[in-house]
């Protein structure tokens, strides 16, 4: 069986000390998982220029025979979604990918740049990863919900929903969440909110929708 190798991307302002990102770094050395959770540059001015090099250049460091993981946050799924559409063969591809809590393709903020509008092409998000899968949060001011599913349609991947967790950061109250944590060691899904209640999933289609 080949090392797992988890990548950590954050997204505007960084993952502060209780945020569910700095968490799962924690556990997963308890696991004696190998991760990453980078400091991308200048974090609370996200640009597209510099962020996608450092990106890159964390992907390019890991062994070729490692099981490469990525879980990326907010505007660290944006950047994921830029670095797909333009991924070429002699990168590194991951094994699997969790987006979580993108912001709308439309949000747009003074202090970023180009990481929105971004990419949604499902070819080229499966030339990035074997397997990706969308979590967001009713509630989430960034992303409203009828904007999640039809990215998620685009992507054409699962979607699973998060009642009430909002942008699924420190504010929504995203620390500890055990679900995160499964489907990082084993690819459990769907992911469940931070107390493992029911969560839904979107099939891709809209029409598709179950409570799990």
């Amino acid at each position: 069986m080949s090392e797992m190798h988890v990548l950590l991307v954050h997204g505007m302002t960084g993952a502060g000390p209780w945020h569910w990102q700095q968490w799962l770094a924690g556990q997963l050395r308890d696991h004696d998982v190998e991760v990453h959770a980078p400091l991308l540059p200048d974090p609370d001015r996200p640009d597209l220029r510099r962020w996608l090099p450092a990106l890159r250049d964390e992907l390019a460091a890991v062994p070729p025979e490692a099981e490469l993981v990525v879980a990326a946050h907010s505007c660290g799924a944006a950047l994921w979604l830029h670095h797909a559409a333009s991924v070429g063969p002699e990168q590194r591809s991951a094994d699997r990918v969790l987006l979580v809590a993108p912001p709308d393709a439309d949000w747009d903020h003074p202090d970023s740049h180009d990481i929105t509008p971004y990419p949604a092409d499902a070819t080229s998000l499966r030339r990035a990863a074997g397997m990706t899968r969308l979590v967001v949060g009713t509630g989430d001011t960034y992303l409203p919900m009828h904007r999640a599913h039809a990215l998620a349609e685009d992507l054409q991947v699962e979607m699973d929903v998060i009642l009430d967790g909002g942008h699924l950061n420190t504010d929504a109250g995203y620390g500890p969440w055990p679900a995160i944590l499964r489907w990082t060691l084993y690819g459990t899904a769907p992911l469940h909110d931070r107390f493992d209640t029911d969560a839904y999933t979107a099939g891709r289609s809209q029409e598709q929708l179950r409570l799990v």
